[in-house]
């Protein structure tokens, strides 16, 4: 019954991170509003998510687990009110703020629930069961938002998750742990480096997302990227000096750490970047419905679920920087093929591209994961895995909002190259507009109006051109981006080789059946005293 609690909430949550995408051109449409602007309901949301997830575990040591989840619950539904009813884009923002805030708590607490609750030698049907759960989910929310947005409307979308929010509550307030008032125990918690971090998160994400608005070269920008870096810098040198740091800089001396946590965040940002882009260029350039926008992460989502296993089981066999190798390289290929879409792509086509690119993805997660973890000391293993996890969710909200940015800047670009060529001695244009006005003067549109008519349809046709070469400059940038990736692979590949040169495991220990007696033993143990088991190294591989 904890499963179910657990599993149920996480997919409300994770449905939600992702369905706002497939409604970006209406709410463009509903504000007034450019793509970098609407693209902050959906990075907002991650940067939120991101920062919360520091907080996790010092809610829990304060309020308890059924607390915090049941209150992170109520936090998530004042948060889809607010977008249902928010008369602004700024409104709308904010309560997908407090909807990341709430599922950043909410994701690794029902994990860490599932953990607690179960004796090792039952886990693994537990936390596949919330893999499932969380892995599926994400790429069916568009579709459900697709659904929504066309039979009611885009606000009644944030209101399709609340019934799985219900019933989690309830469940929530009877299955999960709760401690008394003399168990809690307010752990100490670095605030000063928290307030760093977020000023720089806030900063260097919110000039990517509005450079384009505000200038590159203004002042506003440089100074935000300023106020972001120096923050940023700030955070790394205080977490030298504290007892209990957020994250430990010393992890990253290690090469193969760094390499391996520099291509996670990559396959964040650009799994972020792909699951909000494809819905938008799908209705905006292939004009795609909603739903059908939304049903082309479906098949991708599926594949990954049954592919994931099969990797982890390579994972355990091959040498981790091979997987990881030929992931990039294949979804490199699939960022390279997918730039040549247009509006002639068929649904099938895009749908399949997303599959290889998911499955470039899917090999690479449990490999990069592990790789990860061996260059961890064992002393440092939970300070690796909440490193690795921030690092791959902070690439998430780098990727949605520079994804956005790359098609808004590369559209204008485009569109005023090709408004230059649109001139009275360019006997194409000239031709178009002939037949543009013989049309309308079928219809029986008056003749002092056809000229004018004929170029502002010669404009639309421009921008839609223009809009088409954005989205193909922007997935040509993510391929390349891609390419880049396989330096840090090769030192990943350095790594392995000098480790099996020096005599050091490079393959998990085979662990050896215990005796029934020790079965039960840990069966019937008692949990920690925190009320959370810490997982062994083997169960965090």
């Amino acid at each position: 019954m904890i499963t179910v609690s657990s599993v149920t909430g996480s997919i409300a949550v994770m449905i939600s991170s992702t369905m706002v995408n497939v409604a970006i051109p209406s709410i463009m449409g509903a504000y007034g509003v450019e793509q970098t602007m609407a693209q902050w309901t959906a990075t907002a949301f991650y940067a939120a998510l991101v920062a919360s997830q520091l907080l996790n575990a010092w809610v829990v040591s304060a309020i308890g687990e059924r607390a915090a989840f049941c209150s992170m619950l109520f936090f998530f539904t004042i948060g889809a009110f607010i977008c249902a009813t928010s008369t602004t884009i700024e409104v709308l923002i904010g309560g997908r703020i407090f909807q990341g805030i709430a599922a950043g708590i909410l994701v690794p607490l029902n994990m860490s629930c599932l953990i607690a609750a179960f004796p090792e030698g039952r886990r693994g049907f537990a936390i596949g069961l919330y893999s499932m759960g969380t892995i599926v989910s994400p790429g069916f929310g568009p579709v459900i938002g697709g659904f929504a947005i066309e039979m009611f409307s885009w606000r009644h979308m944030f209101l399709v998750p609340l019934p799985m929010i219900g019933i989690a509550f309830i469940m929530g307030l009877f299955m999960l742990p709760h401690r008394t008032a003399s168990e809690r125990r307010v752990r100490p918690f670095n605030w000063t480096g928290y307030a760093l971090v977020m000023t720089a998160i806030i900063c260097i994400v919110g000039a990517i997302g509005n450079g384009q608005r505000w200038g590159w070269g203004s002042d506003m920008t440089m100074i935000t990227f300023l106020i972001g870096f120096v923050a940023m810098i700030a955070f790394l040198v205080s977490q030298l000096y504290v007892e209990e740091p957020i994250l430990d800089p010393t992890l990253f001396k290690n090469a193969q750490f760094s390499s391996a946590v520099m291509v996670s965040f990559a396959f964040g940002a650009a799994t972020f970047g792909v699951n909000y882009a494809i819905p938008v260029m799908s209705q905006a350039v292939l004009s795609f419905t909603p739903i059908k926008a939304g049903a082309i992460l479906i098949p991708a989502g599926c594949m990954l679920l049954i592919l994931i296993p099969t990797a982890g089981w390579i994972a355990d066999r091959v040498p981790n920087y091979i997987p990881i190798m030929i992931g990039c390289v294949i979804f490199s290929g699939a960022m390279f093929i997918i730039s040549d879409s247009d509006v002639n792509t068929a649904f099938w086509t895009i749908a399949l591209l997303v599959m290889l690119s998911r499955f470039g993805h899917g090999i690479v997660k449990p490999n990069m994961g592990r790789a990860t973890l061996m260059a961890v000391p064992k002393e440092k293993l939970n300070q690796g895995i909440g490193t690795f996890n921030f690092i791959r969710q902070l690439g998430g909200a780098f990727g949605v909002s520079s994804i956005a940015v790359m098609i808004e800047t590369r559209t204008a670009f485009h569109s005023d190259a090709l408004a230059a060529t649109q001139t009275a001695a360019n006997p194409t244009s000239q031709e178009f507009l002939g037949k543009v006005e013989h049309l309308l003067g079928e219809a029986g549109v008056s003749s002092a109006v056809q000229h004018s008519g004929a170029l502002d349809y010669l404009g639309k046709v421009v921008y839609a051109q223009a809009l088409t070469m954005g989205f193909q400059d922007a997935f040509m940038l993510l391929g390349v981006f891609f390419a880049l990736m396989f330096f840090p692979c090769l030192i990943l590949r350095r790594a392995y080789i000098r480790a099996e040169a020096l005599g050091l495991p490079t393959k998990p220990k085979k662990r050896k059946k215990s005796a029934p007696e020790e079965d039960k033993k840990a069966d019937s143990a008692e949990p920690a005293n925190d009320g959370i088991q810490k997982p062994s190294p083997a169960a965090a591989e």
